[in-house]
C-alpha cells in the first residue's frame, strides 16, 4: 500500500471508522454481562482494585505500555495511537452510560446475546481498520507485534495475541478477585472468545476487508 497524500483522507476515516468500531465493541461486551475483551478486563480487574475509573486507569496503562512500544516498534505510534488511548477508555464509558442510565435499558437475553455477538464482531474489524491505516495503533495492540519481532516471527501475529490476550485475562481476574468483585461482570464467555480468537479474526478482517478498501 502506498501511503500518498491522496489517500490520507482515506486513512483518517479507516482510522476513525476502526477506533470507533473499538469503542462499541468494549461498551457491547460490558453490557453483553458475558464478560469483556481481554485488555478491559485486566483494565476493569486493575481499576475496580484501585477504585479507579476505568477510562482514566485505561490511559495511565496505555501511556505506560507506549513507552515500551516507542523503543521497539516505533512505527506503530501515530495519530491512531494517541486517539486510541485517550477515547476507547471514555467511549465505552459513554455507551454504558446511555444504555444503562439515560435509556435505561433492560439487557434481556437476547439482548444481551446481540451484544456480545456485537463484541465479537466489532473486536476483530476495529484493529484491523485502524491497522490497515497506517496511522498508529493502539499501544496494546503493538504488544503483538513486539512478540513477533522479539521471536522473528517464529510467533506470528496471530498467535502472539492469543498469547498476550490470554495473560492480560489471567491478570484482570487476580485483581478482580482481590478486590472482591464479581468475576464473571469482566470474566465469561465473551472473555474466552476474544482472548482465542480475536487474533485470527483481526488477521482475517486485515486481509479480507480492512486492506483490500484501503487499496480501492
Amino acid at each position: 500500500m502506498k501511503n500518498t497524500k491522496q489517500s490520507l483522507p482515506r486513512r483518517v476515516f479507516m482510522m476513525i471508522t476502526g477506533i470507533l468500531f473499538i469503542c462499541i465493541c468494549v461498551g457491547s461486551y460490558r453490557l453483553s454481562g458475558f464478560g469483556v475483551d481481554a485488555f478491559t478486563c485486566m483494565n476493569l480487574g486493575i481499576s475496580g482494585y484501585l477504585g479507579m475509573v476505568f477510562g482514566t486507569w485505561q490511559l495511565l496503562v496505555n501511556a505506560v505500555i507506549l513507552v515500551w512500544v516507542f523503543f521497539t516498534v516505533r512505527h506503530c505510534i501515530g495519530a491512531g495511537t494517541i486517539v486510541n488511548m485517550v477515547c476507547v477508555g471514555y467511549g465505552a464509558d459513554l455507551i454504558c452510560w446511555l444504555f444503562q442510565d439515560v435509556w435505561q435499558v433492560e439487557m434481556t437475553l437476547p439482548l444481551r446475546i446481540i451484544a456480545l455477538l456485537l463484541g465479537c464482531l466489532f473486536a476483530g474489524m476495529g484493529v484491523a481498520f485502524y491497522m490497515a491505516a497506517e496511522m498508529g495503533i493502539a499501544p496494546y495492540d503493538s504488544v503483538a507485534l513486539i512478540i513477533e519481532k522479539m521471536t522473528k516471527g517464529k510467533i506470528p501475529f496471530q498467535y502472539a495475541r492469543v498469547a498476550s490476550d490470554v495473560t492480560v485475562v489471567l491478570v484482570g481476574a487476580a485483581f478482580c478477585l482481590m478486590a472482591g468483585n464479581d468475576l464473571w461482570m469482566i470474566l465469561g464467555v465473551g472473555t474466552v472468545c476474544n482472548a482465542f480468537l480475536n487474533g485470527p479474526l483481526i488477521q482475517f478482517f486485515r486481509t479480507h476487508v480492512a486492506e483490500p478498501l484501503m487499496n480501492r
